[in-house]
């Protein structure tokens, strides 16, 4: 009996041990057979599962007789099961995994003058695409302020308090540092940057395409912060009608269209935009916080197709605006009762854009050339700023795919010319010549290792020459982590538009003298580590860490003469520098989505004694969001900013602050309708003190750290045909 016993015991043992089984295998690419680390392998129906290594090999062991099914899942790869009935005879299995189908529409970067996929670029480079456009589009349809604003590491500062004229900083740097491109065209630069980013509707953007760090190398000087590239949507087979309709508690209005549609031997898109808004006092103070606007838009874009490799593109852009901000009582009145004071806008922006290209087998020929002309006319009491600004870009690109890599060579030519039209003995009129050529190379060395070097020499007819390298190189340690590390040098002309010359109207501004001024040098480097995985068989976690720091050397400042009055621009025997962190986490798990990017930004002025903290330019910025979203149904946000602590002018620190908003977005068949809660705690800055000193009629007015108008609500209603 216990004989028995024990015989029974031993076989029951080891048919359990029988029935627990183990499959060996490992993961590749379907298409590219590269090895993937890190692919989740779930047992179904159980909690049994295992990972990917190094190698994509994989071991999953005890798995019970019979069929069973194993589920492979990884980020941006479609799900697979694959099932088995064991015991199982093959000793290694072999798993092929494919990516999803939205991932395989790749995102390009014009911007780097490559033609590799983001995820493929030696340069680091961010794009704001897709949804996240359609998003912030619901939140400002008007201009693209909030959506630079909004981003890690780029900070939209307000020059003036009456006009709301915006400019935009990265990674601490003033807005002169940075190249604001439509398609790849200088068009928003010198006279009409202050103005551009509440001038642009975003209705008929793409993607925004942003560089950080020294640029000059791509695309001359003034890219030493760095670049950003509205590229414009393009036709479609499929005819694509969009009308927007929005409205705002601060009484204002936008009505946008776009339409678009490709046809056999051409392509059209156009942009329609009208732009209001009512005088807005939040404050009470009896001074403007919006000012009184009125614009209109179009830009129409023609594309003609000589065969699938040959594209002429012929585009231009036309805006007109009146701004009136100030004293409540001459904007509703239309004149100027007991010399209050008021500030007045008054431009015209119009350019023409001309580009042919082809696309051969392995080569690639471009040409580009714009026009562009902008006039302002800036009237305060007793005084009258006006100018026209006339510009002109052209480009040939070439470019050539060999066994040493892809092969870039360009030349460039960009002339400007202002004319001052004001009333005044020293005329800020002035012209610029610089001509420039530039080569590029990128080149895998593995399948690890990508490499880019390029070097661009600039002649400038009154500064000289200036040789500007470049070199990029990017690591895919594994499919999940990857790095790059760059650096470059930069330069800028001395030019008048400046944001100080701005915040002073341009009054009192001698131009500028050669013989005193150098043109602006800088060098500088990032490093950062981009990590994607997912967590928990669920949650993909993905998180960018970037390293900065960029030195600007003879730089540009203006002072204050109390011998005769004026301001004149000097260099600055010193530099300045910046350096900091930016990290951005983003968690994505079924519908909800949470991002939360930080800032961390030191901008100091160093001189051979002392040095100090730039004016207006946090340390610590952070932005966290919330999303929960059903595709093509419904859409809620939540949102907070945080900006810290800044120093004035004069050295005196100033509060931090949160900006907190909710947008919510119904979508039906052909339409949707939204409805946002832009700063809904009223954060402003006349919370914290008066916004100017002095009279109603002569004002003197503070520096602008935080917000000027304070809650607004929008909504509206979007059509797609």
């Amino acid at each position: 009996m216990v004989r028995n016993l024990i015989l029974l015991s031993v076989f029951m043992l080891s048919t359990i041990v029988c029935s627990q089984n183990k499959v060996k295998g490992f993961v590749i690419d379907k298409h590219s057979s590269e090895k993937l680390l890190g692919v989740n392998i779930i047992l179904l129906g159980s909690s049994n599962g295992t990972t990917t290594d190094t190698n994509g090999q994989f071991a999953l062991v005890d798995i019970p007789n019979g069929k069973q099914k194993i589920k492979f899942s990884y980020v941006g790869y479609k799900e697979f099961n694959l099932e088995l009935v064991f015991p199982y005879s093959d000793i290694l299995l072999k798993v092929e995994m494919e990516l999803q189908a939205e991932e395989l529409e790749e995102i390009f970067v014009n911007a780097t003058r490559s033609s590799r996929t983001i995820d493929n670029e030696a340069t680091r480079a961010e794009v704001i695409a897709g949804e996240e456009i359609d998003e912030k589009i619901s939140m400002d349809p008007s201009n693209i302020s909030m959506m630079l604003n909004e981003s890690t590491g780029i900070q939209v500062q307000q020059t003036s308090a009456s006009s709301a004229n915006n400019t935009f900083r990265i990674q601490g740097l003033d807005g002169r540092y940075t190249q604001l491109l439509k398609d790849g065209y200088p068009l928003y630069g010198g006279f009409s940057g202050s103005l551009s980013l509440v001038q642009i509707p975003p209705l008929d953007l793409q993607q925004i395409e942003i560089i950080k760090g020294s640029s000059s190398t791509l695309y001359g000087g003034g890219a030493i912060a760095g670049l950003i590239n509205l590229s414009s949507k393009i036709p479609r087979d499929e005819r694509e009608i969009s009308l927007l309709v929005n409205a705002t508690s601060a009484i204002g209005l936008d009505l946008s269209g776009f339409y678009s549609q490709k046809f056999e031997n051409y392509g059209i898109t156009v942009l329609a935009a009208r732009n209001t808004q009512k005088v807005y006092d939040n404050s009470d103070d009896n001074f403007s916080d919006i000012p009184q606007i009125e614009r209109y838009t179009i830009n129409p874009k023609f594309l003609f197709y000589f065969d699938e490799n040959k594209i002429l593109e012929i585009a231009g852009s036309f805006s007109t605006e009146e701004r009136l901000g100030g004293n409540l009582e001459v904007i509703d009145n239309r004149s100027n009762p007991n010399n209050y004071y008021f500030e007045e806008n008054l431009s015209n922006r119009y350019s023409l854009q001309l580009g042919y290209s082809y696309q051969g087998e392995d080569d690639y020929f471009s040409f580009k050339n714009s026009l562009g002309f902008f006039e302002r006319k800036l009237s305060l009491p007793d005084y009258l700023f006006s100018g026209e600004q006339l510009s002109a870009f052209s480009e040939a690109v070439y470019k050539l795919s060999a066994n040493t890599g892809d092969w870039l060579f360009g030349l460039n030519l960009i002339t400007e010319g202002f004319k001052d039209r004001s009333n005044v003995n020293n005329k800020k009129s002035f012209t610029d010549l610089t001509v420039g050529s530039f080569i590029q190379n990128s080149y895998d060395f593995s399948k690890i290792y990508s490499f880019e070097m390029g070097l661009r020499l600039d002649y400038n007819k009154d500064y000289g020459l200036f040789p500007l390298p470049r070199i990029n190189l990017l690591m895919k340690i594994t499919p999940d982590l990857s790095s790059r590390i760059g650096g470059g040098f930069g330069y800028k002309i001395p030019s008048i538009f400046t944001e100080k010359a701005d915040e002073l109207a341009f009054r009192n501004i001698l131009p500028i003298d050669k013989e005193i001024t150098k043109a602006e040098k800088s060098y500088g480097f990032n490093f950062d580590i981009n990590y994607v995985t997912i967590l928990f068989d669920e949650l993909v976690f993905s998180f960018n860490n970037l390293f900065f720091y960029t030195r600007i050397t003879d730089p540009l400042f203006i002072e204050y003469n109390q011998t005769n009055n004026f301001f004149e621009f000097m260099t600055f025997k010193g530099f300045d520098d910046t350096k900091g962190i930016e990290t951005n986490v983003k968690l994505s798990l079924d519908r909800y989505k949470l991002f939360a990017g930080y800032t961390f930004t030191d901008v100091k002025t160093h001189s051979s004694v002392s040095s100090s903290n730039f004016p207006l330019t946090p340390k610590h910025r952070l932005g966290i969001v919330l999303i929960y979203e059903i595709h093509d149904d419904f859409r809620i946000g939540l949102e907070a900013y945080y900006t810290g602590k800044q120093t004035l002018s004069s050295g005196i620190y100033v509060t931090d602050f949160w900006i907190n908003g909710l947008m919510i977005e119904k979508k039906f068949n052909k339409f949707s309708l939204f409805l946002n809660f832009e700063n809904i705690f009223d954060t402003r800055q006349s919370k914290y003190g008066a916004m100017f000193t002095g009279s109603p009629a002569n004002p003197n007015f503070v520096e602008i750290y935080a917000p000027t108008d304070g809650r607004i609500i929008n909504g509206g209603i979007k059509i797609d045909f």
